[in-house]
């Protein structure tokens, strides 16, 4: 398990391809999704480390959900590198799993499926790029690399280095997230 610090690093370096401190307090006040992000990892930090501070903590994150439009619990397993890049929309279930360098867009839902053959919580992999407005919905992996074209509804796994667009969401071509995703972390 990474530590906060390092999260936070990384979250920073996908915004800028740098992380001092100068860039730092430049891109934290600049930017909602990394201001938040900031926010998210500290508070899940306390959360598991120093639970006796955490409520006090909880209504600055909730405070931050409401004025940015995410609703992205604490506790979601969201991997380093973490890039949300607009302003608003945003709801992300609780136990989806996101891994490394993933870009989200404003209007994305990743949510839980009670019925059908999917039932459960989405898997997003490494360096995935999800357009504006995009639905993963259910027990489903997105592949590592791939991208979810803009107002997409994903039911279905997406390989890797997949590319899925429409309503529902096909895939359309096997070139993936490649110029979508800079400033990846290791």
């Amino acid at each position: 398990m990474a530590s906060v610090k390092s999260l936070i690093r990384d979250d920073l370096y996908r915004y800028t391809g740098q992380s001092t401190l100068k860039v730092f307090f430049n891109i934290y006040f600049r930017s909602p999704g990394f201001k938040y992000m900031f926010w998210f990892r500290i508070v899940s930090h306390i959360r598991d480390k120093y639970k006796w501070l955490y409520p006090l903590f909880w209504f600055k994150i909730r405070r931050l959900q409401y004025k940015f439009g995410y609703d992205i619990p604490i506790g979601t397993t969201i991997e380093p590198g973490f890039y949300i890049g607009h302003f608003g929309g945003i709801v992300i279930t609780y136990k989806a799993l996101i891994g490394k360098n993933c870009n989200i867009s404003q209007g994305v839902t990743i949510g839980y499926s009670s019925r059908g053959k999917n039932i459960g919580y989405p898997i997003i992999k490494n360096n995935v790029y999800i357009g504006p407005g995009a639905v993963i919905i259910g027990n489903i992996t997105i592949g590592n690399n791939a991208a979810i074209g803009a107002n997409a509804v994903v039911l279905n796994d997406i390989p890797d280095n997949g590319v899925a667009a429409g309503i529902p969401a096909r895939i359309i071509s096997l070139k993936g997230s490649e110029g979508y995703i800079l400033n990846k972390v290791k």
